[in-house]
């Protein structure tokens, strides 16, 4: 904090801390599911390199790169002349991502313990910056995309991916809808921290507009949530990765979990195919330019 924020401001860019224990509890699992899920959003990792022109030898910043992605797929991508940075305010998640990073052997990824609000990187230094999901949880996101643009160089790309609304995505209301039966779901405010703050068309475009973003535009992103798992294992990677619909299991008896789980692998059969699952999905990539520095 600087002499010139004041105590209220400091505490206002806090990442919220039930937001933050949220994440730490379920690092583990997303560690240890690290290879499905990079397959399941690889095509918006691929999105995000596309929008934000990422090339080889660039240097690139991940921002709430979670156990490292996509920070781990652009490191392939820009070759080992390149470098990528991820950060995440969880410290459990940067530990699985070195871990994931060490047991690929990737030189050129380095990940470190930070928030989007404070970056502890110099002015002018990427050439790219992207973060897939994770500006739905930051406590200021104007602030964030503004410190984004300080980091990043002068006529550069930041890109953000975000996910449209949830009945347009069955990867997530399929397993809720089931759940919410039997546990009430807790009303969202507008604004808090969640997966479809900015499922609006435009949000997340006004909020760059605002932080100073050049040339913001967006873009509907269609495609399949694709892996080759069963729905058995789909609903073990949902349930773990999910801290909400674990809290929310746990307040079930074994008989209620019991009918949850064969009323939720019911509702997947649409899902499953040959070669394992494939849900439509949608989500909203935002993108613009960091204006010439005068």
């Amino acid at each position: 904090m600087t002499r010139s924020q004041s105590p209220l401001l400091f505490l206002l860019l806090q990442p919220d801390r039930q937001v933050m224990n949220r994440w730490g509890s379920s690092a583990p699992y997303w560690e240890k599911h690290s290879e499905i899920i990079r397959r399941m959003f690889e095509p918006v990792t691929h999105a995000l390199v596309q929008d934000a022109q990422i090339g080889s030898h660039q240097t690139v910043l991940d921002i709430a790169t979670g156990p490292g992605e996509p920070a781990l797929s652009v490191a392939a991508l820009i070759g080992p002349k390149g470098k990528v940075y991820g950060i995440d305010p969880i410290p459990e998640m940067v530990g699985a991502a070195r871990r994931v990073a060490d047991r690929l052997g990737l030189k050129n990824a380095q990940f470190q313990v930070a928030s989007a609000q404070r970056l502890p990187f110099s002015a002018d230094t990427f050439d790219a910056l992207i973060s897939r999901f994770g500006v739905m949880f930051f406590p200021s996101p104007v602030d964030a995309v503004r410190e984004m643009l300080r980091v990043l160089k002068p006529e550069r790309k930041l890109a953000l991916a975000v996910w449209h609304f949830a009945e347009r995505n069955p990867f997530h209301y399929t397993v809720s809808r089931v759940i919410d039966r039997y546990v009430d779901p807790q009303p969202v405010a507008p604004d808090a921290p969640d997966a479809f703050r900015f499922a609006r068309p435009g949000k997340l475009t006004e909020v760059l507009v605002e932080a100073g973003v050049r040339a913001a535009s967006e873009r509907l992103f269609q495609f399949n949530i694709q892996a080759p798992i069963s729905l058995e294992d789909y609903w073990t990677v949902r349930l773990d990765i999910s801290e909400k619909f674990r809290q929310k299991i746990a307040l079930l008896s074994s008989e209620q979990v019991a009918e949850v789980k064969s009323e939720v692998l019911d509702a997947l059969l649409e899902y499953s195919t040959d070669q394992g699952i494939s849900f439509p999905a949608e989500v909203l990539v935002v993108s613009g330019t960091k204006g010439r520095t005068e």
